[in-house]
């Protein structure tokens, strides 16, 4: 019903009110609308349709035809503005096998699926925030699914002292670090003194993205959202 529905709105619908019913072409937003959100299979649209309103000329249209119309205007989701749209693609259209094969070549060196990523898609169950993490790593705070260890700093004294903590900011003129006794240190910057070395465990991931084909991005998607 919802698909004669479809292709009867396409044909008589659709150049006014939209392929998402929100308005087109001079229609109203039929999702929105008084009349329609009081309609249950057709009943009170078929009125308008039959007879016309205002600019809106009188299409020939049986009361069975108006209510597969209704049926299909009424399949619409309206939790939000994008599911009012449409159902989002899916993302899963790689192939696992091959994705697994990617794995083990580049990432199969700093990660293991029955240790690190055991279970990693119960944890984050959204194969597009799965792939965002991978392609675009970052430490997500308190809430994210992945914990992933700060950026840490060593700075090195003209007098070879180090200092270690974990980083806070950095610029051409200073590095703020958090030590291990949670005090804040500040060092001025000079050039190359003193020797700063910054030690970041998502560089990896961010110096791989270039490396990445479309295909093995999604074929690597594939895999990792089987690993429950």
């Amino acid at each position: 019903m919802v698909a004669r529905g479809k292709a009867l709105y396409g044909v008589n619908c659709n150049f006014c009110h939209g392929s998402d019913a929100r308005g087109g072409e001079g229609g109203p937003n039929l999702l929105r609308s008084e009349l329609v959100l009081n309609d249950q299979n057709g009943e009170r649209i078929a009125p308008v349709v039959q007879n016309g309103r205002g600019e809106m000329p009188k299409l020939n249209l049986s009361n069975e035809q108006v209510a597969q119309v209704a049926a299909f205007i009424h399949s619409f989701q309206v939790g939000g503005y994008d599911a009012s749209r449409m159902v989002p693609l899916s993302i899963l259209v790689g192939n696992a096998s091959a994705g697994e094969a990617v794995f083990k070549t580049k990432c199969a060196s700093c990660h293991s699926v029955t240790g690190d990523l055991k279970g990693l898609a119960s944890k984050i169950a959204d194969p597009k925030l799965l792939q965002n993490i991978f392609i675009m790593p970052s430490s997500g705070g308190s809430h994210s699914p992945i914990k992933v260890s700060p950026v840490t700093v060593t700075v090195t004294l003209d007098s070879g002292q180090k200092e270690q903590g974990t980083l806070v900011r950095i610029d051409d003129f200073l590095v703020t670090l958090l030590d291990a006794d949670g005090r804040v240190r500040s060092f001025r910057r000079d050039g190359e003194r003193p020797a700063v070395d910054i030690h970041d465990p998502l560089k990896p991931h961010r110096d791989m993205l270039p490396t990445y084909s479309d295909t093995e991005i999604h074929n690597l998607t594939s895999y990792l959202v089987t690993l429950k």
